[in-house]
């Protein structure tokens, strides 16, 4: 591992995966083979990565959130603590045919704490779930979500701000 990235002692980093530079990877993280993380990231206390899973540049991933095979996450995207991504629309504990179903989150996104991010969906650019959310189906680029399921609130600007006149403004 390159000496400017900072991984605590007791993460585990896989020799197979790729790490930006200035990326800081804190306590009982795991990271698996096959991963693309970018630079400049930071992947707090117990953030589990599963192999082959890409996350961007200036990403931050909070305590406990586990990121499994088949997520896609771009760059500048805040993903809250106890987030859950899920990669399979049938879930068995054996299943012969079993098949990954993809998600991305678009560049500018910000998922709020406890949110389940069910597989098939993108998150569109600057999108921002809130917190506690169950998201079941696409989120357009710059759109408020939230709720179970979440449903839209109002459109946004890329700081996350309301954008004035909108009629589902709450």
């Amino acid at each position: 591992m390159s000496k400017d990235i900072f991984s605590h002692p007791s993460a585990h980093v896989s020799d197979e995966a790729k790490i930006g530079a200035g990326t800081k990877i804190w306590i009982n993280v795991q990271i698996r083979e096959g991963t693309n993380i970018g630079a400049d990231c930071i992947l707090s206390k117990d953030v589990y990565v599963d192999h082959g899973v890409s996350i961007g540049n200036r990403c931050k991933i909070q305590n406990s959130v586990s990121i499994y095979n088949g997520v896609t996450i771009g760059n500048d995207v805040f993903v809250g603590p106890n987030v859950s991504f899920t990669n399979d629309k049938i879930p068995r504990a054996f299943n012969a045919d079993w098949n990954i179903t993809k998600t991305r989150v678009d560049s500018g996104t910000s998922i709020g704490a406890n949110a389940t991010i069910v597989c098939g969906v993108t998150l569109g650019e600057y999108s921002m779930v809130a917190a506690g959310s169950v998201v079941t189906k696409n989120v357009p680029p710059y759109t408020l979500v939230a709720g179970t399921p979440a449903q839209v609130i109002s459109k946004i600007d890329k700081a996350g701000n309301r954008v004035s006149g909108e009629e589902n403004e709450r």
